[in-house]
């Protein structure tokens, strides 16, 4: 059995005292050790310098004030990634409750069945984001909290910061009721793309985001002092732990974007902020490629990819075109994100990374592979479901015991969806979603390596955005055909001969075509596969 198992130290790992920590101690515990460390630039508008003294003094006023706005255990944010984003967070958690970052790009069905699971009766935000988003289901109360933070006053300010300096750090945080205890209480609630469906609000434990964390930092990816590009949406699982708890725990520097799609902001911030490491899907960071000048990327080390696979040859072009190391990554939501990770370097003569590999597990993991039809354990080397377990793994969804069990087994192990493998040294290979994969006369057939096949036999560029997608549709004879969604013209009878000419099997060559306006996509950069399977099986 234990052949089966890969192992990155799991049983230790567990036992890490740290892991019945609080994030609010943690953090308040960081930025108090060293109050002058400058710990976000905001480029939102123009650029604003905050260092960690402010960032605790406002963190913990506001908190003050939702101490007395709500009771409620839970806490909605709305925000994109900057101060206002921070603090709201920090706040939150100082006072001992929830926050939930919504992702207002979701329709306005989700976004009132996510308010109302989460029960709450209270949303950060900014005036300027209430505006811009007319038809957000609102609830009766909202709190600016730009308007806030300005509205302090001087002496207000003056007395917090006086008190801060005063006090040892353990007087301080008693005296503002800092939570220390946290362990498997909730510490923040997030909810799925809804790629295949309405999202599902993933319930993350102090246990599991600071496993996470203590798991990144012993990679040593992003050491202290290191320059962080922030711009990925706060309610994105991996913005919310990297971007915010990890950064802030570990003294990592942050520089603050407030889209991915502002590529323009992101290249200027880069450049003049220096910025060292970089995070994005494939989807948000192509459009880099396109629009950098002759040394933007001097001071990137690295840029770290994940949410969807990278295409065939898109690292190799990066790192020719950008001149630095393309990394990628896998995680889930569930798992408070990272599972694995391509690193830098190399140790013992050997790389680190791997490309069309995901990265070794991270310590304190551990993982199995699963038949997806008979639910036999397979070795490690053959391709079937991914199953994970560790102290970063959730321990269900809100409200929703029969998903969960779906997905959760009473020993732990969470079940992915994902079809992969991995090799002789332990890299993890990852062939899809099983929701991106269909059985065509009995055969199981990749969407995503489909996709690939046509984009190299037509010699297209996938551009911006994708242009194309392959979903399945129903059928009597051979159980199920081949869509190809597709935004340019594309002759059938000539793919087809292309793509058997270059080898691929006739089950695997689309029977249907096409021609949409755009390929539906998520503001998470991911295919919205929901949208995407109406799309193919629509007549």
């Amino acid at each position: 059995m234990q052949d089966k198992i890969v192992d990155a130290g799991e049983d230790d790992f567990s036992h890490n005292p740290l892991l019945g920590s609080h994030l609010a101690w943690e953090a308040f515990r960081s930025l108090a050790t060293d109050k002058k460390r400058q710990t976000l630039v905001d480029c939102t508008a123009g650029t604003s310098t905050f260092n960690a003294g402010v960032i605790l003094i406002l963190s913990t006023l506001l908190s003050d004030r939702l101490r007395r706005e709500t009771s409620a255990p839970r806490v909605g944010i709305v925000l994109p990634p900057g101060i206002g984003a921070l603090v709201a967070n920090l706040a939150v958690t100082f006072a001992g409750k929830s926050p939930v970052n919504l992702n207002f790009s979701l329709g306005r069905e989700a976004l009132e069945s996510s308010i109302e699971r989460a029960e709450i009766d209270l949303i950060l935000t900014a005036g300027i984001v209430k505006k811009r988003l007319q038809d957000f289901p609102w609830t009766d109360r909202t709190l600016d909290v730009g308007s806030i933070m300005k509205g302090f006053s001087k002496f207000t300010l003056a007395m917090r910061s006086f008190a801060l300096a005063l006090l040892p750090t353990s007087w301080a945080a008693s005296w503002l009721g800092i939570p220390r205890k946290g362990g498997g209480q909730e510490a923040a609630l997030l909810f799925t793309s809804g790629s295949s469906g309405m999202p599902k609000g993933v319930v993350l434990s102090h246990r599991n985001i600071l496993a996470n964390c203590a798991q990144i930092q012993d990679t040593n990816l992003f050491p202290a002092g290191e320059t962080l590009l922030a711009n990925l949406p706060i309610f994105h699982s991996f913005g919310f732990t990297i971007s915010v708890w990890f950064c802030l725990i570990q003294g990592v520097r942050l520089v603050t974007v407030p889209s991915p799609l502002d590529v323009k902001g992101s290249l200027k911030a880069i450049r003049e902020q220096e910025v060292t490491t970089l995070l994005g899907t494939p989807t948000f960071l192509r459009p880099y490629l396109r629009r950098a000048k002759e040394g933007d990327f001097d001071s990137i080390k690295f840029v770290i990819a994940g949410a969807e696979k990278t295409p065939e040859g898109f690292s190799e072009k990066w790192e020719k075109e950008a001149d630095c190391v393309y990394l990628e990554g896998y995680g889930l939501t569930e798992t408070s994100p990272v599972l694995c990770v391509n690193l830098p370097g190399e140790t013992d003569g050997k790389l680190l990374k791997k490309t069309g590999a995901v990265g070794k597990l991270l310590p304190g993991l551990k993982a199995r592979v699963v038949d997806p039809d008979t639910g036999e354990l397979l070795v490690p080397s053959q391709t079937g479901i991914l199953h994970f377990r560790g102290p970063n793994v959730f321990d269900g969804y809100l409200g929703e015991p029969e998903k969960t069990a779906e997905v959760l087994d009473q020993d732990g192990w969470f079940a992915t969806g994902d079809l992969g493998s991995f090799d002789e040294d332990g890299f993890l290979r990852i062939e899809g979603r099983l929701s991106r994969f269909s059985k065509v006369g009995g055969e199981m057939v990749p969407h995503g390596r489909v996709e690939e096949a046509v984009i190299e036999a037509l010699g297209l560029d996938d551009g911006d955005q994708p242009i194309l997608a392959v979903a399945g549709r129903a059928d009597p004879a051979k159980g199920e055909v081949l869509v190809l969604l597709t935004t340019v013209e594309i002759d059938s009878s000539q793919l087809s001969s292309l793509l058997s000419e270059k080898g691929l099997a006739n089950l695997w060559i689309p029977k249907e075509i096409k021609r949409i306006d755009e390929i539906p996509v998520l503001s998470t950069g991911k295919l919205d596969l929901k949208a995407i399977s109406e799309l193919a099986t629509s007549s």
